[in-house]
């Protein structure tokens, strides 16, 4: 089974640097993308944050797309609780019809910032559907698909693409990968905010024995995961420093997982009740590139992956650059390897 390799990239700003040299970075880091083969790359979605800029996925999706030629591109991802289905369906449609082929419609389930954010988001609406039932409207949008007893039937979000955004399910949880899988939808499990190997494989295994094949689709398993390659392990381990998780724990019993204490702090007080943060360590592949081949194809024996969308975060540009590149050549190689 080959290994597909792609790029989740947030538009992360470090301190001296402002949100145009991050968006300057995601455009240089998606054109190498392309010329180096990766098969997609994803933008995400965050909100009232000085750390990750990208707020409107959508936008910096079409921008990307006018500037490559092949790659696919698309969001990791819309965080659908805030928006109408219908609306996302008709943001995707233009850029499928834009850019036929080569879009991605990834949801996510987390509120993509604090609640004060999500407060604004969601200004004004009462009662709104679940996620799932979001969902289920989406996919009805986005395929043309709307049924006969739909409180909307007859409508469009138009214009029809020729070939529609996949839509993809992204989590850390069972919960997720059941809602993925019962849906019949591509599963993302995200090991760089919840590294549990217990909660990861039970999730990939809830996906692949609950999955939907009604549909005519076959389950989509992607692992996401935050690596850094250098041209030895021991840099690899230096770069990658003592990164550490905060996740909040709220009394109703939501939790969030964030990348800061300021944050994981703000998040309590915003919630307005009452709250305990706990301290954990991230998890990064690190390592040379034979050494980070070989914990992939160790991945992917252990969960059956056949694609692993890989987030680096590093200060110095140039040394994130050259992390997907030795990223890539690793896989280059086993391919030229396997093929002798």
């Amino acid at each position: 089974m080959g290994i597909k390799l792609s790029i989740l990239d947030q538009s992360p700003v470090f301190e001296g640097d402002s949100a145009a040299d991050a968006f300057r970075h995601t455009l240089e880091l998606v054109k190498v993308a392309e010329e180096w083969g990766y098969h997609r790359f994803w933008v995400s979605e965050h909100h009232d944050s000085d750390q990750v800029v990208g707020s409107s996925p959508e936008v910096l999706i079409s921008y990307l797309l006018a500037r490559t030629e092949s790659i696919r591109i698309g969001s990791g991802g819309i965080m659908l609780q805030h928006y109408s289905p219908y609306k996302v369906a008709e943001n995707f449609n233009i850029l499928a019809t834009l850019a036929p082929g080569r879009v991605d419609l990834g949801i996510g389930r987390a509120p993509g910032g604090l609640p004060r954010s999500t407060k604004a988001l969601q200004h004004g609406i009462v009662d709104a559907p679940s996620l799932e039932h979001k969902l289920q409207d989406l996919e009805q949008y986005v395929y043309n698909l709307l049924g006969d007893n739909h409180p909307h039937e007859g409508l469009r979000a138009t214009p029809i693409p020729e070939h529609p955004a996949d839509i993809y399910l992204l989590g850390a949880s069972v919960a997720s990968a059941k809602s993925a899988a019962e849906l019949g939808f591509p599963y993302v499990f995200a090991q760089f905010i919840n590294s549990d190997p217990e909660i990861a494989h039970n999730a990939l295994a809830a996906y692949r024995c609950h999955f939907n094949h009604n549909k005519g689709r076959e389950p989509q398993l992607i692992l996401a995961l935050s690596a850094i390659i250098a041209d030895t392990d021991e840099e690899a381990k230096e770069l990658a420093g003592d990164h550490k998780l905060f996740k909040i724990h709220l009394d109703s019993g939501k939790s969030v997982t964030v990348g800061t204490l300021n944050q994981a702090e703000n998040f309590g007080k915003q919630a307005d009740e009452p709250y305990r943060i706990e301290v954990k360590d991230a998890e990064i592949t690190t390592g040379s590139k034979e050494t980070v081949r070989q914990a992939l194809l160790g991945l992917q024996q252990q969960y059956g992956i056949e694609e692993f969308i890989v987030t680096t975060a590093l200060k110095d540009f140039s040394k994130r650059i050259h992390s997907y590149k030795l990223l890539k050549e690793a896989f280059s190689e086993v391919l030229v390897e396997g093929e002798q």
